[in-house]
C-alpha cells in the first residue's frame, strides 16, 4: 500500500509537469525535503528529560540539544532523516558510563527542534553552531547525519573537532536524488527542473555536494560503519569515502541494516574515540 501511495503522488506530481515543469519541480523538492512530525514516546521523553535540554539559535531555527555531562571529550550526536536523539541512547549510556561529555542535537524539523523543511545544508549549519558552543572533540553521524557531518567539517572547518563517525552515511546527493527520483518515478523533463532550482538555490549543482570527495581534504581521524546489506545507503558510498578519506578506516558490517543498532557497532565506536 505504501509503494502504491508513493507512485500515485509521483503519477500527479508528473501530470502537473505537462502544465508546468518548474511547479512540479518545486513540489517536488518540497516534498523531498518535508520530514514527517513524529512525536515522541513517553520512553522516549524520560530517557531525553535525563539531560540538560537546551535550544540553540541557529538562523531562525531554534535547534534543541540534550547534554548528559562528563568529564572526558566532548561527543555530538547527529541522528539522521525522520529521527530523533533519542536513537543514540543504547551508545549514550555507553558514553555516560565512560565519563565521556555526550550532546545530542534534534535536526531542523525534526524532534524538539523548529522548522518545516530539512536538508543537509541546513543541518550541517546547525551542526556547526552547536559545535562552536560547546567545543566538540568528536561528531558522530547517522545516514544525512553524517553527510551533514561532513559538510560541516568542509565547509567550517571547527578547530576543536579531532574525529568524526560516519554511521551509515550518504557519500553524495546525487545518489540519494537519484534514489528518491526513481522511487517517485518522476520524469525527465521533472528531473531537469529539480536540478535547476537546486542551483538557484544553493547556486552549485547536485554534484558539488559530493561528501566523500570533501573528505579527502580531512587531517582528522574518520571511522565509516556501513552494513553491506543496508537497502537505505547502499554500502558501495561507504567504499566511496574509504577511497577519499585518507585518514579514516572502514567496517562493513552484515545483518545490522541501515540502522546499525548494535552493541558490536556501539564498542567499534567506542574503541575509535578511546584512542
Amino acid at each position: 500500500m505504501k509503494q502504491l501511495i508513493i507512485k500515485l503522488i509521483g503519477c500527479i506530481i508528473n501530470c502537473i509537469g505537462v502544465l508546468s515543469s518548474r511547479t512540479a519541480g518545486k513540489l517536488a523538492i518540497k516534498l523531498f525535503s518535508t520530514p514527517r512530525k513524529i512525536k515522541f514516546k513517553e520512553l522516549e521523553k524520560d530517557f531525553l528529560e535525563t539531560a540538560f535540554m537546551e535550544d540553540i539559535t541557529s538562523k531562525e531555527l531554534t535547534i534543541m540539544t540534550y547534554r548528559w555531562l562528563g568529564a572526558k571529550k566532548t561527543i555530538l550526536l547527529a541522528h539522521g532523516w525522520e529521527s530523533n536523539s533519542y536513537r543514540w541512547r543504547a551508545l549514550i549510556e555507553q558514553l555516560i558510563s565512560q565519563n565521556y561529555n555526550v550532546i545530542a542535537i534534534d535536526a531542523p524539523a525534526h524532534g524538539n527542534s523548529s522548522g518545516k523543511l530539512f536538508n543537509a545544508i541546513l543541518y550541517a549549519e546547525s551542526i556547526n553552531h552547536v559545535v562552536e558552543k560547546f567545543n566538540v572533540n568528536i561528531i558522530i553521524g547517522h545516514s544525512v547525519g553524517g553527510m551533514a557531518a561532513v559538510f560541516t567539517q568542509h565547509k567550517y572547518q571547527p578547530s576543536s573537532v579531532e574525529k568524526l563517525v560516519l554511521l551509515g552515511a550518504p557519500s553524495n546527493f546525487v545518489g540519494v536524488l537519484e534514489r528518491y527520483v526513481n522511487m517517485m518515478g518522476y520524469k525527465k523533463h521533472i528531473v531537469n527542473s529539480i536540478n535547476k532550482i537546486i542551483v538557484e538555490r544553493f547556486d552549485k549543482k547536485p554534484d558539488y555536494f559530493n561528501a566523500a570527495k570533501f573528505s579527502e581534504t580531512f587531517k582528522i581521524d574518520g571511522l565509516i560503519i556501513h552494513d553491506k546489506y543496508d537497502k537505505i545507503i547502499p554500502y558501495t558510498d561507504a567504499e566511496d569515502f574509504d577511497k577519499y578519506y585518507k585518514n579514516s578506516r572502514l567496517i562493513i558490517t552484515k545483518g545490522f541494516g541501515h540502522g546499525l543498532r548494535s552493541e558490536v557497532v556501539n564498542n567499534y565506536v567506542i574503541d575509535f574515540i578511546k584512542v
